[in-house]
């Protein structure tokens, strides 16, 4: 029975260890079974409250908890994991019974020292125990400031795209919005902002995964539908203006599937690594007119009729759209034109266009 009861303390406490570390030490994406189960659970029950919210506004009122107060539990469940873990090694190590054993590993793990079995055969565990607390909560004070600068650094652009896509924002008010100001000449710097933003946010979000479901401080914005919105932008101009440059906008969108690819495998969601641009997509004929028409409303140039643009946008958003919208369904992400259903039924109103007061003449 000892040698179970060591075995399966060595298990817990070395379980934790590697969780510990995949979650906060290894600078790469090394998903942790034990995080990833502690967030479902956090999530399940706000997540069924939120589906019984109405409105886009109460729904993100319930979730917005979620990620913050998984990142605690997380902490609470690996500190209570390594409680259990050095208990059992503490019963197997002497003839110490389970309220002894969890009494001597707590005072041991949460440095207290008011129960000192003075046992050799016990010094080595609480030495561990003593060392482990103290690591594992300044592990986690020194991931939080790298979690919340990637956080802020996300949701800059975010905020940034607001006066150039409104919110929620959409694709053909980019370039609606662009074309109204006569600001075309500076779509590039924007695609060029959004390539460098989709490469960070797919480092950052694969390394810690729970910053995927970190919601935007508004609930009119959200990261994913933002960077639906700009690699739609691309993928439009793209079809639209074959003659205009091309490269930062063929990066940007490189940029993008790659970000939106990268985490879906650490999510674990199945993909067509190479999709037939000639497929079919969920977004129909009719509502891309829609989006062409507030294009034309402001003045946008056309090269080509909606027509001859409809199959090369078509091949170009195959490429992300099944990702998008399994991500933006997933994390319930605020509704928005050309962006997906949601698990519940949400109206959603396109942005309009802000008048133009320039003066005429």
């Amino acid at each position: 029975m000892r040698v179970l009861l060591g075995l399966a303390g060595a298990v817990v406490v070395l379980g934790i260890f590697s969780s510990v570390l995949r979650t906060l030490v290894i600078p790469r994406p090394s998903s942790s079974g034990f995080t990833q189960v502690v967030q479902r659970l956090v999530h399940r029950p706000f997540q069924l409250l939120a589906d019984r919210v109405p409105g886009a506004a109460g729904k993100d009122r319930v979730l917005a908890p979620v990620a913050p107060l998984s990142v605690v539990i997380t902490l609470i469940g690996w500190l209570v994991s390594l409680l259990l873990g050095y208990a059992l090694l503490e019963a197997a190590a002497s003839a110490l019974g389970p309220r002894e054993a969890l009494v001597e590993a707590g005072s041991s793990l949460f440095t207290l020292g008011f129960a000192s079995g003075n046992r050799v055969t016990l010094n080595a565990i609480d030495f561990c125990a003593a060392a482990t607390g103290p690591i594992v909560i300044g592990l986690q004070i020194g991931y939080l400031p790298a979690l919340y600068a990637a956080y802020q650094s996300r949701e800059t652009e975010v905020t940034l795209l607001q006066v150039r896509a409104g919110s929620p924002p959409w694709g053909p008010e980019i370039l609606a919005r662009y074309a109204q100001v006569e600001l075309l000449d500076s779509l590039t710097d924007l695609f060029r902002n959004w390539e460098r933003w989709s490469a960070a946010v797919s480092e950052s979000h694969t390394t810690y995964p729970v910053l995927i479901q970190f919601r935007s401080p508004r609930a009119d914005r959200n990261w994913l539908i933002a960077l639906l919105a700009v690699m739609d932008a691309a993928a439009l101009r793209l079809a639209f203006n074959p003659a205009m440059p091309r490269a930062e906008i063929r990066l940007a969108l490189r940029a993008g599937f790659v970000c939106l690819r990268q985490l879906a495998d650490i999510r674990g969601i199945t993909y067509d690594q190479d999709p037939d641009p000639d497929g079919p997509i969920r977004l129909d004929y009719a509502d891309f007119l829609n989006g062409v028409q507030r294009m034309r409303e402001q003045g946008y140039p056309m090269e080509r009729t909606p027509e001859q643009a409809w199959p090369d946008f078509r091949g170009w958003r195959v490429n992300y759209e099944s990702l998008a919208y399994r991500l933006a369904h997933d994390i319930d992400a605020v509704p928005a034109p050309w962006s997906g259903p949601r698990r519940t039924a949400l109206a959603i109103d396109a942005p309009r266009t802000p008048m133009d007061r320039r003066p005429k003449g």
